[in-house]
């Protein structure tokens, strides 16, 4: 395991101040996968990653259901966080981005295995009836993808061609979340209320989100995720709840602590980032 400032001040700095906290607030961690594969990513910073290999995947599937977790909808996740239901006490939702065909080959299996759902988000570009690629990797095919739906998976929205929405004219994004929503409702016969924002959130561009948040509701959705680092809570917007990234570095130990809330730090840190190379870059601007 490669050494990580982020791994080390969550287990031996913020996860022990947590145990000595008396209150915790109530929250569902909301998974963020990506592709379940052997993908060697040796080059690319451990936060950064996007695979997780079959048998770490497996591991972490396991640890979910030996800890009593059971798995619930973005939808069912929102209800329990309103009504303050200690049914969210042991819930997670699992997430899963780019609709690759290793979900189906790899993770699947084992979700089913455990009676656990998942919710995959797809672009649907790079959905159809004969196989795909994207970023290198084959994605599902629109009949895998009614398989799956027989056996509980959800699906939701990615965008059509997968673009960085930040800059991008309204008209575009329009198109973007209406035709991808469109498109998946057509092909599995079912209505499409989540969506996955592509890339980073810009979460310091209010004026984005506002128009973003108002954008998705108009177009149907009820709800959506972001790469926000964290856990979901009553606080949540619930078109850009939080998620926790997990790959294969992702331990026994960070996995656990992730669940249990003590990375939940790193979105703080990541927002002050954030704001500060913006206001430089504004002050860069005016001198």
């Amino acid at each position: 395991m490669d050494l990580r400032l982020d791994r080390l001040a969550t287990l031996y700095l913020v996860s022990p101040l947590m145990r000595l906290a008396s209150t915790a607030k109530l929250s569902i961690p909301v998974l963020m996968y990506h592709s379940i594969s052997e993908e060697d990513e040796s080059r690319v910073h451990a936060y950064y990653r996007t695979s997780t290999a079959p048998d770490v995947f497996a591991d972490q599937m396991e640890q979910l259901h030996g800890h009593g977790y059971s798995t619930c909808s973005l939808a069912q996740a929102l209800d329990y966080l309103r009504a303050d239901t200690q049914t969210a006490a042991r819930c997670v939702v699992i997430t899963f981005d780019d609709g690759y065909r290793d979900f189906y080959t790899q993770a699947f299996p084992v979700l089913n295995r455990h009676g656990f759902s998942a919710t995959v988000f797809l672009p649907t570009a790079y959905m159809g009836e004969n196989r795909v690629q994207f970023k290198g990797r084959e994605c599902m095919t629109w009949p895998e993808a009614r398989e799956l739906q027989r056996y509980s998976t959800l699906f939701g929205s990615h965008t059509v061609t997968h673009p960085q929405l930040h800059g991008l004219s309204t008209r575009a994004i329009d198109e973007e979340i209406v035709n991808s929503k469109k498109t998946i409702e057509e092909k599995l016969g079912c209505a499409i209320e989540s969506f996955a924002y592509p890339f980073a959130f810009p979460q310091p561009d209010t004026k984005f989100t506002h128009m973003l948040h108002d954008s998705l509701r108009l177009a149907g959705y009820h709800n959506g995720v972001c790469t926000i680092v964290g856990r979901a809570d009553r606080m949540s917007d619930p078109f850009f709840i939080e998620r926790l990234p997990i790959n294969s570095c992702d331990d026994a130990a960070l996995f656990n602590a992730k669940l249990a809330g003590a990375y939940d730090w790193i979105s703080k840190s990541q927002y002050v980032a954030k704001m500060a190379k913006t206001q430089a870059a504004r002050l860069c601007w005016q001198s």
